[in-house]
């Protein structure tokens, strides 16, 4: 596209505004995987619906802290044994795959631990997000329109004029639409192991990771004829 040159009747001023805002985050995803193991398909199905059963009835105990819960992948396979010829079944493994969401952060710790508390169940999180409707977004690009318009308003003014009109407002697509994954996810826990019966372990004290929005725009205006 063919950018159009100023006049010296009506100059033109071509400039960028940029906002950068460091806010809170909004939700907090946990990944869950459940496993099960046994001798048969039957047995390690019947482990796995029960595991699963347990970790969706503890989550959904959390009322409106668990903003969204969805189950991913799904898997029931065997384990074939080493040695010998014959392709005879050691085991079976089964594995679920569930994410939840939170925008209650006062129970993510202890919600995380219970979790990891469950029998061959591995947790994975949390990731920090803004909401794709996230007020932020809208705030950082008013703060870079601003920026533009301020910044083109003092060229003008350092040339002894001022600005006419606006002749272009273009974003080019710098703001990430989901910063889920800026910098380094919060790891709360990974691992996969027994419940020990019995006992209890006490919540995590997780802190959540600031958010980093970025909004940029270019513009174009005129301004009126200075006096050189």
């Amino acid at each position: 596209m063919t950018v159009p040159h100023g006049t010296p009747d009506a100059p033109r001023i071509a400039v960028r505004g940029e906002a950068h805002l460091e806010v809170d985050p909004e939700i907090a995803r946990l990944g869950v995987t459940v496993a099960s193991r046994g001798k048969d398909r039957r047995t390690a199905l019947d482990d796995l619906t029960r595991r699963n059963t347990a970790v969706l009835d503890l989550l959904k105990s959390y009322g409106d802290a668990v903003d969204r819960l969805e189950t991913g992948s799904f898997s029931v396979a065997p384990e074939l044994k080493e040695h010998g010829r014959s392709e005879r079944v050691h085991a079976y493994h089964g594995h679920v795959h569930i994410t939840a969401e939170l925008t209650d952060f006062t129970a993510l710790g202890e919600l995380t631990t219970r979790l990891a508390d469950q029998e061959l169940t591995r947790v994975d999180g949390p990731w920090w997000a803004l909401r794709r409707d996230s007020p932020a977004y809208r705030e950082a690009r008013q703060q870079a329109v601003r920026e533009a318009v301020q910044r083109a308003r003092e060229y003008a003014e350092a040339l002894g004029t001022s600005l006419t009109s606006l002749l272009e407002l273009a974003d080019i697509g710098a703001e990430d639409p989901e910063p889920r994954f800026v910098g380094k996810a919060a790891r709360a826990r990974s691992m996969a192991y027994e419940a020990d019966a019995g006992t209890s372990a006490a919540p995590l004290d997780l802190e959540p990771q600031r958010q980093h929005v970025h909004a940029q725009v270019d513009a174009r205006f005129t301004m009126a004829p200075p006096s050189l």
